[in-house]
């Protein structure tokens, strides 16, 4: 390469990194400004996103559900991937393993390994059934997770539940999980102002 080619390349290659400078000062202003495009989200359609159940029971919706009615809803919506009984199939097992995860094949189910069973209610209603996530009512989703707990025995065959029954159930497994020994996770959770 001539000496006069490559001091073309060279001025070309900085006058690259220069206006590359330039558009990152400037898309950095413009990062504070409206580009006319998009709107702040509404509380309503905030709140249809915010759906999330926590293990001590914020965020219930109102409503509550049958083991009756769980059962037919359960037929309809669970049976073809989770089985007749909660036994397992396609979808993973729901009922049983009780006293088995100190063995050598535990049995991990609702009823076994599920610390709250307001996980349950905010998993079905979040991802369940798995073709068409989100379709339940609450009403449906509350005897749903009320005949999961029949079927595992922590209910009986008439309870109604509700947020509040779901949050004062005592799941056999609550104090089985202990806490995780890498150092990489030592933090203490942040629940509010986790942003600072």
């Amino acid at each position: 390469m001539r000496t006069a080619d490559r001091i073309a390349t060279s001025r070309s290659a900085l006058a690259l990194l220069a206006c590359a400078a330039l558009l990152s000062v400037a898309a950095s202003a413009n990062a504070q400004t409206r580009f006319g495009i998009g709107r702040t989200a509404t509380p309503a359609e905030v709140a249809a996103w915010n759906i999330d159940v926590e293990p001590d029971g914020r965020n219930f919706p109102p409503g509550q559900g049958s083991v009756a009615h769980g059962r037919d809803v359960y037929n309809a919506q669970c049976a073809a991937c989770h089985g007749a009984n909660g036994e397992g199939g396609t979808g993973d097992r729901l009922a049983g393993g009780m006293g088995t995860l100190a063995t050598d094949k535990p049995v991990k189910t609702v009823g076994s390994y599920w610390p709250y069973a307001t996980t349950l209610f905010d998993y079905i209603r979040r991802a369940m059934p798995l073709t068409a996530p989100q379709s339940l009512s609450n009403e449906d989703v509350y005897a749903v997770s009320a005949y999961v707990l029949y079927l595992n025995g922590l209910v009986p065959d008439s309870a109604v539940v509700d947020g509040k029954a779901l949050t004062a159930l005592r799941m056999p497994n609550r104090d089985g999980f202990v806490g995780d020994p890498r150092p990489d996770v030592k933090n203490a959770d942040c629940m509010t102002n986790c942003a600072k």
